[in-house]
């Protein structure tokens, strides 16, 4: 088979799953979670992790790859209970104390509970991962309601305010916080009207905040990924966008979480001492000057 040939070829069965969130172990092909030539260094010794939307897709192997790197870490999930238990194993594998927090990043009290019990499970926290998040497709903007609407922007930008409040007394000179934000707030996207006007947001919290928090030495940094294999894919897509999707960037593919994670161990590391409110873009070969 030619390149060309490759390219055109279809990257993944039609598949949907209908439900909000996606469950990545009824995914075909399940998502790359860890890659075999990643080699850990020890960056993240000694620290401890908080990782939202942690059971699977980026923030699972976010979650690995901090844990290869000997970072403690607790996950944040809604209710992918399966899911979550394949992390912990991925986590306790790698010799790292692990813990699962289920529950609604949308609602505040529950942020703050997730925080403290991350804190006193481990003794502190170092690293916020801000990464939940959730979208549905919608054709034009009069089919989007109020309350789809606000569910999109309380998981994906009112949550990240809850959970940086939540964790401010613990962070201290030499934390990170690392917001997970999307190709689509430099590009846009006309089926995902509300869910791009929160990556939007979530770039301009990282900015505003990074500014902030400066002088407590406190760096706030972000990661804006293109099309990546994950459970938001067939729990929001058509079967038919599905089976092509990724094809339209520059490398006409789809990302895999494992190619993305290495961007937030770089960020949460000391190999990025002195970047703050910048945001790396693993997508896949677009340029989107931000």
């Amino acid at each position: 088979m030619t390149q060309q040939q490759q390219k055109q070829k279809q990257q993944f069965p039609p598949q949907q799953q209908g439900r909000q969130p996606g469950i990545q172990a009824k995914m075909q092909p399940p998502p790359e979670a860890q890659s075999p030539a990643y080699r850990a260094a020890g960056k993240l010794e000694g620290k401890a992790a908080l990782i939202t939307g942690g059971d699977s897709g980026i923030g699972r192997s976010v979650a690995i790859l901090f844990a290869q790197e000997g970072a403690d870490v607790a996950i944040v999930y809604k209710d992918e209970h399966e899911d979550a238990k394949d992390t912990q194993r991925a986590v306790e594998q790698a010799g790292r104390r692990f813990l699962a927090i289920a529950g609604d990043v949308g609602d505040e009290h529950f942020c703050q509970q997730a925080v403290q019990r991350a804190a006193n499970e481990f003794g502190h926290l170092d690293i916020l991962v801000n990464n939940a998040a959730e979208q549905q497709t919608q054709k034009n903007i009069t089919d989007i309601s109020s309350e789809q609407m606000e569910r999109t922007f309380r998981t994906n930008i009112f949550a990240m305010f809850y959970l940086v409040k939540a964790a401010m007394p613990h962070l201290k000179e030499g934390s990170a916080i690392i917001n997970t934000t999307s190709v689509t707030a430099y590009k846009g996207s006309p089926q995902l009207m509300d869910y791009a006007s929160t990556k939007g947001a979530i770039l301009a919290f990282t900015r505003s905040l990074s500014q902030n928090l400066a002088e407590k030495g406190i760096r706030v940094n972000a990661v804006a990924p293109g099309p990546i294999w994950t459970p938001l894919i067939p729990a929001t897509m058509e079967e038919e966008k599905v089976s092509q999707f990724g094809a339209d960037t520059p490398m006409k593919r789809a990302g895999q979480p494992s190619e993305v994670a290495p961007c937030y161990v770089f960020l949460a590391s000391s190999d990025s001492s002195y970047m703050s409110g910048q945001v790396l873009h693993p997508n896949g070969g677009e340029i989107v000057n931000g």
